[in-house]
């Protein structure tokens, strides 16, 4: 697979994750913006340079990533506002917010 097909992947089962636990702010890999799509992509493009990287890299990965593009805590996800809940520690995010890194890494070794 290419690195965009599996960034795809990942995005889509992230997407019904998400449905499964009751999040349906989610959309399809085809209606997300070019930001989302970048993000997954450049968090497959870190796996696949970081074959050992954990979930907690994972996510400080994105939260690098997410910093640099202006983003900031916030209670709730706000695309305008560039404001997201899980932009804090690893550690401190809920468990169900930690599985999504997990399944991120699975379906990049999955697919690669």
């Amino acid at each position: 697979m290419t690195i965009e097909q599996t960034a795809k992947m990942c995005h889509e089962v992230n997407k019904a994750y998400c449905e499964a636990i009751g999040d349906h702010s989610q959309v399809s890999w085809n209606e997300a913006a070019e930001w989302q799509q970048d993000s997954a992509i450049n968090g497959v493009m870190f796996h696949l340079n970081n074959p050992d990287a954990k979930p907690q890299d994972s996510h400080a990965n994105w939260y690098k990533e997410k910093l640099a593009d202006g983003w900031k805590h916030g209670l709730v996800k706000d695309v305008e506002k560039k404001e997201h809940p899980c932009m804090v520690p690893y550690e401190e995010l809920p468990i169900e917010q930690r599985v999504k890194d997990h399944l991120f890494i699975a379906m990049v070794k999955l697919c690669k």
